[in-house]
């Protein structure tokens, strides 16, 4: 903690809570109670992070005046104080909750209330008016007509299970929430205040920034190496952007092209493995599968999503005439290696631990995080040799990073618990199978419309949550692979980020750049255009996600990167010269046709054949047509 922060009202307290919440998951990941004899449930621990987490949402004063009025200085007492009681009282509740006990309903409705005003204040109205609503149709869906009625629900039976049921509250996305993402972010937080940040921006530059475009592809390769800790799009903005997009706008690019840029290559990061968004660790328990699973089927939609983006800026730069960095103003890779030669280690331990020793990913956490911080004391960065006091506060302060996290996973509990005790959920899987009449593709087209507006106001976990549990059931009925299906809700989830009207990332980088947010957005979704196409291709070709013979995944691949450097051509509409409008329609062509898998239907391997004939003919063309122009 800073001089600042010491000296603010609470800060000494914020801190303390903060310090208390990194201790409280660090213990129970590395299951220090049983250790020390003491047997408690999971409940306990989750409910107490919980009333830490309150109690920091009202407390901390970041963006406000300094002062904390009386009102949140009351509830965060309450909070923290209701879930205390409940952590201590919960071995007796657990057998009585069907008994609806008077300190039962209080506690669960006090604690109902806290919550969701904590997560307004953290994220915002949407998920709590989702919640609220949902609340409204569990009383009175028992009144309605038809498909849409509802089980009956009795209010006290309703806050009882809300606030203290394993399948509520309590639930699946607060668990992975708390004891599988936050050693993560742990880790996050030790390599970014420890040089890490500086590290890869400085790598990126070295590697990049000699290249035509070379500030926009430090961006790309940037948020790429960030992304894989961050694994948020807007933190990922701040870190990044607040280098690369001056240095986009320096070198020439248009500010409203550099912002859109940086958000794009922000919004790749919660795609990118080892370190994905919160949202994935939550799919591997959803699915039931190992979070490394995961990372290996998101790699090449990742690769994808990335080599189009790096196509885009240096399509956009050769466009400009915009030229690379001066030699001279570049960091040299072989300085930059040297300093911070250790960085990718944990990275290489959290691979190993995960790929081949086949640990839980919160203990392959926790142990890259402890080789980082190891590697931090020993070796520091550029000169600095941190002590043991700095880098324990890089890690306490993940208790303050995690707020939000922990109240968007205990009101999406919420919400979950809503559709379980109604029986909504099932219905609507029926429903929506039956509107559509089983047809995959409009049901595709659906999820990712709802997708992109759950998004407007929700954060990535958030949509997915939402998604899996209401339509993604649907998506399997109809025949998709559980993982494919899972791994579409996220993508839409995750482009929202970069989708107008309301696009977060977007407004974050467009903050950071001076320029209007709208234009950024729309730029964004332009230039991001190949990332709201991966996700059908992948939905009928499993092999898009390391699923089938190699060569088979091989071909795959190499046709969508091929794909999308064909259809980026069209898209900017320049090669080694400006292109007409009509040749610029044939490369889209040609790039949709390349686009698609060979092993998505029958005879799909003709389409790869006829979009790598007319790519070759159209480059071939725009090649002849260039020499001619040369000459003259």
């Amino acid at each position: 903690m800073d001089l600042t922060e010491a000296r603010r009202p609470w800060g000494r307290t914020v801190f303390a809570l903060q310090a208390l919440l990194t201790a409280l998951v660090v213990g129970w990941v590395l299951d220090v109670p049983s250790k020390l004899g003491f047997a408690l449930y999971t409940e306990q621990f989750l409910v107490t992070v919980i009333g830490l987490a309150i109690a920091l949402a009202f407390l901390n004063a970041r963006g406000r005046a300094a002062r904390v009025p009386w009102r949140d200085a009351l509830a965060a007492a309450a909070g923290l104080a209701i879930c205390l009681y409940i952590a201590w009282r919960y071995p007796v509740l657990v057998n009585t909750l069907t008994e609806l006990p008077v300190d039962g309903i209080l506690m669960s409705a006090a604690l109902v209330l806290l919550v969701l005003e904590a997560t307004r204040r953290t994220s915002g109205m949407t998920l709590v008016a989702i919640t609220l609503a949902g609340a409204v149709y569990a009383m009175f869906g028992d009144r309605l007509p038809g498909v849409f009625q509802s089980r009956p629900v009795e209010f006290t039976r309703l806050l009882v299970y809300l606030g203290m049921d394993t399948n509520a509250l309590l639930g699946a996305p607060v668990h992975i929430g708390i004891t599988v993402v936050i050693p993560f972010i742990l880790m996050g937080q030790i390599l970014a205040r420890c040089g890490g940040s500086e590290f890869f921006t400085d790598l990126a530059r070295a590697w990049m920034g000699r290249y035509r475009g070379g500030a926009a592809k430090i961006a790309v390769v940037g948020s790429a190496l960030f992304g894989m800790i961050s694994g948020s799009a807007v933190a990922n903005v701040s870190a990044v952007g607040v280098v690369s997009i001056p240095l986009m706008k320096r070198s020439g690019f248009p500010p409203t092209l550099a912002a859109a840029v940086e958000a794009v290559g922000s919004t790749g990061g919660q795609l990118m493995p080892p370190v994905m968004g919160a949202a994935a660790f939550l799919m591997a328990e959803v699915l039931q599968i190992p979070y490394a699973a995961v990372a290996v089927a998101a790699a090449i939609p990742a690769v994808l999503y990335y080599f189009a983006l790096f196509c885009q800026v240096d399509l956009e730069a050769a466009k400009r005439g915009i030229v690379g960095e001066p030699a001279a103003q570049l960091p040299r890779a072989r300085a930059v290696l040297r300093d911070g030669w250790y960085f990718p280690i944990p990275f290489g331990v959290l691979l190993y631990a995960l790929l081949v020793m086949n640990t839980r990913a919160e203990y392959a956490a926790l142990l890259a995080a402890g080789v980082l911080a190891a590697c931090a004391l020993a070796f520091g960065f550029r000169g600095h040799r941190y002590t043991v006091g700095e880098v324990l506060r890089a890690a306490l302060s993940t208790g303050g990073a995690v707020v939000d996290l922990v109240m968007i996973c205990a009101a999406a509990g919420l919400f979950i618990g809503i559709l379980n005790i109604t029986g909504f959920a099932f219905g609507l899987t029926l429903q929506l199978l039956t509107v559509t009449q089983h047809s995959v593709a409009l049901l595709l087209v659906l999820t990712a419309l709802m997708g992109i507006l759950l998004g407007m106001g929700l954060p990535t976990v958030g949509v997915y949550v939402i998604l899996a549990t209401l339509i993604a059931p649907a998506l399997v009925q109809a025949g998709i692979a559980p993982l494919a299906a899972h791994m579409f809700v996220l993508y839409f989830g995750i482009m929202s980020m970069v989708t107008p009207p309301v696009a977060l990332a977007a407004f974050a980088a467009a903050n950071i750049g001076g320029t209007d947010p709208n234009r950024t957005g729309w730029t964004a979704a332009r230039i991001g255009w190949s990332a709201y196409i991966v996700p059908f291709l992948f939905v009928f070709s499993p092999s898009l996600l390391m699923h089938g013979p190699a060569l088979v995944i091989a071909w795959t691949a190499l046709t969508a990167a091929l794909g999308i450097w064909m259809g980026t051509i069209g898209v900017v509409g320049f090669f080694l010269a400006p292109i007409a409008a009509a040749a610029r329609a044939l490369f889209v062509v040609s790039g949709v046709l390349l686009l698609i898998p060979g092993d998505a239907f029958r005879g799909a391997n003709y389409t790869d054949y006829a979009g790598l004939v007319l790519g070759a003919v159209l480059l071939g063309r725009e090649i002849v047509r260039r020499r001619h122009t040369v000459r003259a």
